[in-house]
């Protein structure tokens, strides 16, 4: 398809010419790959794969270790290929590693990592121009799949800077095994929050849970009814430009036999949120107060877009306004993996519908010159 091949810019650096960039190799962006390659793009010579992380595996890489495969909630197969036979006594990490692996060797999806991009920009003649630590592409559409693990959440608390005890983050944890013998607050009422709490109990000395709403337990099964209402309301906010929700956000917390287990021991025992930080634990309005070692966020992530910042796509409500996947202040780029599609199956539904969008547009393009 592209008939270019590469130029030089007027300051002399080298500039590739592709049909497509896509930003990202987790879930989105392998799905927006795969049905590249599936409708004809050919990689590196019409579309190249950016991913900033050192090996396949998006996000999943960089999950703790005692997260194991069979604890994972809502992992969808990558389209073309099922993940079948995998221990689910195995690190997540590894597992979904590996099948990340062999998805890209086997539709020869060629990512190029580790590559940072530092920004997309308006281009010459009509193109994008991406650019990034391996080199500058020229492009007729963006795939944005960038996810939010490298944007961590932190809220900010009066008197957090005088805590003399540890602070992490979600991005940051690596297991129960640090914990031990340690009074541990655990901030967040989404699933990781949970999950942390039920890990960390049997080790910690303390633990308390702190969440800024009751949180929303659902014992009725998530099917597919349930799960297009949700992603619903996630559309909804997106198409009006506001920042997106989580689907898990919209969703509740699924009342499984351990989280039934957990409750009725009092490890989800849940606070309201504190006031402010004191140099040994927390304190609320009221004057209740307790000491704590660790203080563990698990306040969820952003979406990571600053790279998109050149091109102002954040409109007035906050968040980038979307018509399916495409961004309304230019149709050139896509945003997969985020808001609505911020799930496995979203973002493979989200990768094909982009792909046939770009694939309009860029006929659209050949009829009219």
């Amino acid at each position: 398809m592209n008939d270019i091949g590469d130029l030089s810019n007027v300051d002399g650096v080298t500039v590739s010419q592709v049909e497509v960039v896509v930003i990202g190799a987790g879930q989105a962006g392998l799905s927006s790959a795969y049905h590249l390659r599936r409708t004809g793009f050919v990689p590196d010579d019409d579309f190249v794969v950016l991913d900033h992380s050192p090996g396949p595996g998006g996000a999943w890489q960089f999950r703790w270790p005692t997260l194991t495969y069979g604890r994972v909630h809502g992992m969808h197969a990558l389209p073309g290929m099922e993940l079948a036979g995998a221990d689910p006594a195995r690190p997540s990490s590894e597992v979904i590693g590996e099948y990340f692996t062999a998805y890209e060797h086997t539709f020869d999806l060629r990512v190029r990592r580790p590559v940072d991009v530092s920004a997309v920009r308006e281009g010459e003649n009509g193109r994008l121009l991406v650019e990034s630590t391996s080199g500058r592409w020229a492009t007729r559409a963006v795939i944005n799949a960038t996810g939010t693990w490298d944007r961590p959440f932190w809220p900010r608390y009066p008197g957090q800077e005088t805590f003399r005890g540890e602070q992490l983050h979600t991005a940051q944890y690596r297991g129960p095994g640090g914990f031990a013998g340690r009074r541990v607050l655990v901030v967040g009422g989404g699933a990781s929050g949970t999950q942390h709490l039920m890990e960390l109990a049997p080790y910690a000395a303390e633990t308390h849970w702190v969440t800024r709403r009751p949180p929303v337990f659902v014992e009725e099964p998530f099917d597919a009814e349930a799960g297009r209402s949700a992603v619903a309301l996630v559309e909804e906010r997106v198409r009006a430009g506001l920042p997106p929700r989580s689907v898990v956000s919209v969703t509740g917390l699924p009342l499984t036999d351990a989280v039934k287990a957990a409750r009725a021991s009092g490890v989800l025992e849940r606070l309201p949120m504190f006031d402010r930080i004191t140099p040994e634990g927390v304190v609320w309005e009221d004057g209740r107060s307790i000491e704590v070692d660790v203080i563990l966020w698990a306040t969820g992530f952003r979406p990571v877009t600053d790279h998109l910042a050149p091109l102002r796509l954040r409109g007035p409500g906050g968040g980038i306004q979307l018509e399916g996947t495409r961004a309304v202040a230019d149709p050139r780029v896509h945003l997969v993996g985020y808001g609505p599609s911020a799930s496995t199956i979203g973002a493979n539904r989200a990768g094909r519908a982009a792909v046939r969008d770009i694939r309009r547009l860029l006929s659209d393009s050949l009829v009219s010159t």
